[in-house]
């Protein structure tokens, strides 16, 4: 299991097993993420099996299913309000790590910049390519609301 960090006591994976709960607990890991939808793949765990070995290990969880091409606003703010509530360090994990990426990024547009975001990503080997223009309207809002303000 490789695991990645963008920082601030996030971490994200590819699709985890059962059998890495014990390992992520003994690792000091508090909660996990799931952004991968259950029967994406026959191999895959199902969240329900995540979710009662990290409880057996002492670790939160939240379901948050995405498809990364069809991330919506409400799954921004269900991540965004995940990360303030679960103890922390976190993992979050999909099938690759990308989507669990793709969420972090869009959930921190509207407080960090556009240029660290992408360095986070790209440090963890992550391309913020697919979603750029999602994270430039939502900069713009940002800015826009600042002057606002």
């Amino acid at each position: 299991m490789e695991i990645k960090e963008l920082g601030e006591n996030l971490f994200v994976a590819a699709q985890i097993s059962p059998s890495d709960l014990e390992t992520l607990a003994a690792r000091g890991f508090r909660s996990v993420i799931s952004n991968r939808p259950d029967g994406e793949a026959p191999d895959q765990a199902s969240f329900a099996d995540i979710s009662r070995e990290a409880h057996r290990n002492g670790m939160e969880v939240r379901y948050i299913p995405v498809v990364a091409s069809k991330i919506s606003p409400d799954d921004v703010s269900a991540f965004r309000l995940a990360l303030a509530a679960l103890p922390k360090p976190i993992l979050a994990y999909c099938r690759t790590g990308t989507r669990s990426t793709f969420l972090w990024a869009l959930s921190e547009a509207a407080s960090r910049s556009l240029e660290e975001i992408a360095t986070r990503a790209n440090a963890a080997g992550y391309d913020l390519k697919n979603i750029e223009t999602r994270l430039q309207e939502m900069a713009s809002q940002r800015q826009s609301q600042n002057v606002e303000g």
